[in-house]
């Protein structure tokens, strides 16, 4: 191997660790938020009200999970690197331009659930990926994800993952998953049931349950365009 390559890869290789390891301390802050927010939470709960849950649950070194009333929000880190491809608009940006080891990111994905999912096993249900956040060797983030979430984050230049700007994007999740209701689907599609489902356990039936089954639902912000790595 010449030198010349040699530099290349080690180089490559160096940036994607160095970012790894930002991500990776970005996704502890996510943890700390979300425990933190749980028991402030808890503490404004009245003491005669049971029926409320609001759970966070720490699920191993690259997932977490948050549950409250009947919705569960899933944060996985992945444990890539991946750069967006040229057509993508960040790739715009004066930020990016000036250095383009920039665009290289760490990503932590959102999905929300219906806590009944897993309470009852129901392996045909769906889930949503929310909201994504990349995370670069400068601790800047941007975000692709729905309304609030990729609306309100997503200039790379100047947001910085800070332990404020968690609790907001973690915050901004609930809400949106809040207002984010079930919706009935459409009757056509759920007229026909076979005698196996029937038989089996209403909780167990192999009906998909979603909040927008069977209506279209699309992205905010298309996210097409980002190569993984």
């Amino acid at each position: 191997m010449n030198d010349d390559l040699f530099d290349i890869v080690l180089k490559k290789a160096i940036l994607k660790q160095d970012v790894y390891a930002k991500t990776f301390d970005g996704f502890k802050i996510f943890k700390d938020a979300l425990q933190n927010i749980t028991n402030e939470f808890k503490k404004k709960l009245p003491p005669d009200e049971n029926r409320i849950t609001f759970e966070f649950r720490d699920k191993g070194i690259f997932e977490a999970e948050l549950k409250f009333a009947g919705d569960i929000l899933i944060f996985m880190m992945h444990t890539n690197i991946f750069e967006f491809s040229r057509n993508h608009e960040i790739m715009r940006d004066p930020y990016i331009k000036e250095d383009i080891s920039r665009s290289y990111c760490g990503i932590i994905n959102i999905y929300n659930f219906l806590a009944d999912s897993f309470k009852y096993n129901r392996e045909n249900d769906i889930g949503y990926l929310i909201g994504r956040i990349f995370i670069n060797i400068d601790n800047h983030y941007y975000i692709e994800g729905k309304k609030e979430l990729g609306l309100i984050y997503n200039n790379i230049a100047t947001n910085v993952l800070t332990p404020e700007a968690v609790k907001s994007i973690v915050e901004k999740a609930i809400l949106y998953t809040s207002n984010f209701d079930l919706l009935t689907p459409p009757y056509d599609e759920v007229k026909e049931v076979s005698v196996f489902d029937m038989r089996s356990s209403i909780d167990n039936m192999r009906l998909k349950t979603g909040k927008r089954l069977g209506f279209k639902f699309q992205a905010d912000m298309e996210a097409e365009n980002t190569n993984f790595r």
